[in-house]
């Protein structure tokens, strides 16, 4: 199910004609280090990462659909292998003016950004976008803006196997280098702990693949 939901995202970005774009710089309200935020402040090499999007996205289902959540900072998606990280990038240029358009409107200097995928179980299957929290060191956050990246989320329902994607901009206060807990419609997960922990190991593999690479021959 979980390569489903790949494959369904990278459709829809393709549809979108945003797998076209030229590479371009990152986004920069995306890359900059959250100033509360413990290490990695530096951002790592491109180039070196393996992970796939299940390694770094939390996963959660209700009844009717189930949702995908991947983080879209840049200190983690340069984590991914190169052709997932380059796509990601060129999302994030596609739409960085709308998100810093969205930033200033709400007063939120870096935002943090998820790219989260809502999957039909079923016909018919509603869901309520703005119900998604997050929970960082004891406070509590709702998305402070929604940016539909796919066809018909602003719809709110889904066909069974159809999926409906956005980003979501949270404002800065969130800890993404600590353990969150994400809810909906009476659930939570932590399992963003764990992703943690992939993430920390990818990333000294990452610098230790790009050291051997800048040895000389």
């Amino acid at each position: 199910m979980r390569s489903v939901i790949a494959e369904r995202l990278t459709s829809v970005m393709r549809a979108s004609g945003l797998v076209l774009l030229a590479a371009v710089t990152v986004l920069p309200c995306c890359a900059r280090a959250q100033d509360s935020v413990a290490p990695p402040v530096d951002l790592p090499p491109v180039g070196f990462g393996t992970l796939g999007q299940d390694d770094i996205s939390l996963r959660f289902q209700t009844p009717n659909f189930l949702i995908s959540i991947m983080p879209l900072d840049e200190r983690i998606i340069r984590l991914l292998a190169p052709d997932t990280h380059a796509s990601l990038q060129r999302l994030l240029e596609a739409r960085q003016s709308e998100v810093e358009e969205a930033a200033r409107r709400q007063g939120i200097r870096t935002p943090t950004l998820f790219l989260v995928t809502f999957f039909g179980k079923q016909d018919h299957a509603r869901f309520d976008p703005e119900a998604l929290t997050v929970t960082s060191q004891n406070r509590f956050f709702r998305a402070a803006e929604l940016l539909p990246v796919s066809p018909g989320f602003d719809d709110r329902q889904l066909r069974q196997r159809e999926t409906a994607t956005a980003i979501y901009m949270y404002d800065d206060g969130i800890r993404l280098f600590d353990p969150l807990t994400f809810s909906i419609a009476g659930l939570s997960t932590d399992q963003w702990e764990g992703i943690l922990r992939t993430i920390d190991r990818e990333r000294s593999s990452v610098d230790a693949r790009a050291a051997a690479a800048r040895r000389p021959s």
